[in-house]
């Protein structure tokens, strides 16, 4: 069996994990155009659009491309998805308080190394296990 073949799943679930960074960091810049994000709640819409642009897309390329979902109940399994996200956002907002702001970490090391790494494990835990999981 190819290295290719035996990581597929992974290898592709990586490749649409950028894929959803992209278009979530794209909703933050449209919406940005629009809101001042010195503003604190204006700050927030514009991480919340580009959270929501994130799960939307990264549902949608999970269940046809990585976990090949033919699931006919896509509400259920987008709730169990966004469900696994907003837990995971709660883990990047708590990694990312003890990080930078109990252990003076360098927000970025914190936020590519440490943080982005636990989420992206979690996220793919989360989705293989409870929301695209073969029956």
């Amino acid at each position: 069996m190819s290295i290719l073949k035996k990581y597929r799943e992974i290898i592709i679930y990586l490749i649409v994990g950028v894929l959803t960074t992209i278009v979530s960091w794209g909703a933050c810049f449209v919406a940005k155009l629009f809101l001042d994000p010195t503003q604190d709640l204006q700050n927030f819409i514009i991480n919340t659009i580009g959270w929501v642009a994130g799960v939307v897309f990264g549902y949608f390329t999970n269940r046809k491309f990585v976990f090949k979902s033919t699931n006919p109940e896509m509400l259920k399994e987008f709730t169990a998805f966004a469900g696994g996200r907003v837990s995971t956002w709660i883990l990047d907002i708590v990694i990312m308080f003890v990080t930078v702001n109990l252990i003076h970490m360098n927000y970025w090391v914190a936020k590519i190394f440490i943080s982005s790494v636990l989420v992206m494990i979690a996220n793919y835990v989360l989705s293989k296990l409870f929301v695209f999981k073969k029956k």
